[in-house]
């Protein structure tokens, strides 16, 4: 591709690495536009939707006249496949922090897993984690847990359109949700483990779907490099 076709548009399907912020991916991309194709330092390039560095999955980078499309893009409905560790808690839901409390599990059978996921199914009320970049008072949530503080975090409705389990293997729950906006699967996996009376934090997530794109068109960073190389 030329620089014009970067600038007047482009949504890139990038697959994004564990542990990468989407930060970092959107920064590595725009490095090697610029350094590898050509493109003004002061082009415009963004992502429309976070994932998580602990996630790996579908990140759409938009590009030049492209980036007005971010909000429209980030409202789609989103897919998700991953795993829950049931019996066990985290602070921020999932691997970032270290398990803090352990809950019986010999109670839990597949009848009880399946009956389970009628609860979540449709609008739900849901509070976002406690690690997470939302702000309360001008400060992200994430460096009030950090520092220690107590807040009271205000619930919000979300959607989930489909949630289907995948793999039983206790203590582990493999799953595919398909959600509405600003819902976190992280949230999803705490609720799901006290709905079920034991606990339950996130240890895999990946994103395969926003709206029509699909993961499986999407390229790993280091192929996009190369790929660049190439042209």
């Amino acid at each position: 591709m030329t620089p014009e076709d970067y600038l007047n548009g482009q949504v890139l399907l990038i697959d994004k690495p564990l542990k990468w912020s989407s930060f970092q991916a959107v920064n590595k991309l725009k490095y090697l536009l610029i350094n590898k194709v050509g493109l003004p330092k002061k082009f415009k390039i963004g992502h429309a939707g976070t994932l998580d560095p602990l996630a790996t999955g579908l990140l759409l980078i938009c590009t030049g006249k492209f980036t007005k499309r971010i909000t429209e893009l980030q409202g789609q409905a989103k897919e998700y496949t991953g795993t829950f560790y049931i019996g066990a808690t985290t602070p921020s839901y999932d691997l970032e922090t270290e398990i803090d409390e352990t809950f019986p599990t010999s109670h839990i059978d597949e009848a009880l897993i399946h009956e389970t996921v009628k609860q979540f199914l449709g609008e739900i009320d849901q509070k976002p984690p406690i690690f997470s970049a939302i702000k309360k008072d001008g400060v992200r949530l994430y460096e009030h847990a950090r520092a220690g503080e107590t807040i009271e975090i205000a619930s919000r409705k979300t959607t989930i359109h489909e949630f289907e389990i995948t793999r039983i293997a206790l203590p582990e729950i493999d799953f595919r949700i398909v959600c509405s906006k600003g819902t976190y699967i992280r949230s999803i996996a705490y609720d799901f483990g006290k709905a079920m009376n034991s606990g339950s934090h996130l240890t895999v997530l990946r994103r395969t779907k926003i709206g029509d794109y699909d993961v499986k068109n999407a390229i790993d960073v280091t192929l996009f490099e190369e790929s660049l190389n190439l042209e």
